[in-house]
Parts: C-alpha cells; sequence; structure tokens
C-alpha cells in the first residue's frame, strides 16, 4: 500500500522531523493553523491541506506533534477532526507528551472507528529532531507499531516498544524525571563549587570522567556555566510535563517526593518569568536563593 503521511505540529521538533520523512521520499501533506509555519515544508515538496478533514481523508498515517492532551484530544476526537474522516485501517502516532490515560482513551476511541494509534514521545530535543537521532518511546499495540516503525526509523535512532496504549507517555513521564532530578542536581553541585571557591568548570571536567558523567551534565552543565539558557526545551514544556508524572503516580498511589521537589524548582523557574527558559536556569533560580549575584 503506498504511504501518504499528513503531519500537524510544525514547531521546533515536528518541523525538522516532517522535513526527514520527506527528504526520505515519502509524500507528506501538512496543516497548521499558522501557515507561515507551513513554509520550510511547502518549500521542500510538501502539500499543504486547507482542512484537519483534508489532510485526513488524503493520508493512511497522521503524525502528531503538539504541545498538550487538550490540543490532541481536540485534533483527534474533536468536531471535524481526524477520528471523524480517516479511513478505517489508518494510524496516528503522537509525538506530542501527554497524560497516558488521555492517550489510553483516545486509543479506545480510535479503535472503534478501525483506526490504530501509537503514542510516541520523543526525547533528544531540537538537535536529535534535526538529526534524526532521536530516542522514541512508543505505545500500542504491537501489529500497529510493526506497520509504523520504519518511518520511525527516519526520525530516531533508539526506538523502543514499551508497551500497550499509554505505555510510551509513562516511559516519557520517567524521562522527564530523571532529567528533572539530574539538571537540579547538577545545579546544585555547581552552587556549592561557586561558594566555595572552586572552579565549576574543572569539577565538571572531573565528573565527566567518573560514575556521574551523563548527558545533563555535559550538555546542561556547559549551560549553566555558561548562562547560555536559549532553549533545548522549554521550562514551560517541562512543567507541563512533570505535572503529567505527579499525576500519574498519584492515580497508582505512588510517592514520588524528588520528582515532586524537581517539579518546584521549574515552577519557580517559570514563575519568576522564565518559562521560555531552557530548565537548565533553574541553576541560576538556585543562584539567586543563595544570594549569589552573577557578573
Amino acid at each position: 500500500m503506498t504511504i501518504t503521511i499528513g503531519y500537524i505540529g510544525l514547531g521546533i521538533m515536528g518541523r525538522p522531523m516532517a522535513l526527514n520523512l520527506l527528504q526520505a521520499g515519502y509524500s507528506l501533506r501538512v496543516w497548521a493553523r499558522r501557515k507561515a509555519s507551513l513554509d520550510p515544508l511547502l518549500r521542500a515538496g510538501a502539500k499543504a491541506c486547507d482542512s484537519i478533514a483534508e489532510l485526513a481523508r488524503e493520508c493512511n498515517i497522521v503524525f502528531l506533534n503538539v504541545s498538550d492532551t487538550r490540543d490532541v484530544e481536540t485534533l483527534v476526537l474533536g468536531d471535524d477532526s481526524l477520528g471523524q474522516h480517516l479511513h478505517p485501517g489508518s494510524v496516528v502516532v503522537d509525538h506530542s507528551t501527554i497524560d497516558p490515560a488521555a492517550a489510553r482513551h483516545i486509543n479506545a476511541r480510535l479503535a472503534e472507528r478501525e483506526v490504530g494509534m501509537l503514542d510516541a514521545p520523543v526525547s533528544g530535543g531540537e538537535t536529535g529532531a534535526i538529526a534524526g537521532t532521536l530516542s522514541i518511546m512508543v505505545g500500542g499495540e504491537t501489529p500497529v507499531f510493526e506497520r509504523v516503525v520504519r518511518l520511525l526509523r527516519v526520525v530516531g535512532d533508539n526506538i523502543v516498544h514499551v508497551g500497550g496504549p499509554g505505555a510510551g507517555q509513562l516511559c516519557k513521564a520517567c524521562n522527564q524525571i530523571v532529567v528533572a532530578q539530574t539538571i537540579a542536581a547538577v545545579a546544585e553541585a555547581f552552587v556549592l563549587c561557586e561558594a566555595s571557591g572552586v572552579d565549576a568548570t574543572k569539577v565538571r571536567e572531573a565528573l565527566l570522567g567518573g560514575f556521574a558523567s551523563s548527558r545533563i551534565l555535559d550538555v546542561h552543565g556547559q549551560r549553566m556555566l555558561d548562562h547560555d539558557y536559549q532553549p533545548g526545551f522549554k521550562a514551560l514544556l517541562h512543567q507541563k510535563d512533570l505535572g503529567i508524572a505527579l499525576n500519574a503516580a498519584a492515580e497508582v498511589g505512588v510517592a514520588l517526593p524528588g520528582a515532586a521537589q524537581a517539579a518546584q524548582w521549574v515552577n519557580a523557574l517559570v514563575g519568576s518569568g522564565g518559562g521560555e527558559l531552557d530548565s537548565a536556569a533553574i541553576a541560576d533560580v538556585l543562584r539567586r536563593l543563595n544570594g549569589m549575584v552573577r557578573e
């Protein structure tokens, strides 16, 4: 069967992911509320659709990469939505980060219409999206995954089918828990260095060669040292994701005190006006808390 791909959500992550699919030779249809966001795709050969309904009718696999649970629910289950116009046998692949329970509900609703769904959130930031090296955490039925996995390999190089519907979203929640707490730990380590008169640059170099080494220490640690918080991932979105994680924990009655504390650091950053900055900027929140004035 000829594959025609639809893509909705052409932001920092979605645009390069859609371009990679197009450059791999797939026929691509795109739709966006802001028409300007379509321009890079149209120049590369994609076709613009005037409505979600048109895109759904012309495509048999549709990718989503939007901001939150409500957006996905509206696009898939709302009035004049994908769910109302996709042909039986079509598949929706949701790269958004949303609530696991909502992912299971949307999956079940689409299944009633003989449309498959994968919840497939990603990690790796804009750099990984451009390079096609994202980590993709997939939830959904195995036959649906097997139909789509070759497309996922175009945009990612670490693709794990975690389990059934919602499992990909739960995995992403776990990812965000680990990332937030590690960012907080690196920030605390650097603040201790700075307060003690020890060169945090040298400390980072030493730690990168030992058991404390991590991608967070490497990338976000350098951001903290440079005070360069241009977002690879906005704190406002990290705040949303940690809320999803804590809600998922509440649903099963699990205490996550470390995640809750890390969420408060992100809340403080967002509340102080830093929602558009990278989450690594919690280092400056901690510096301010300790009365350490940056030059």
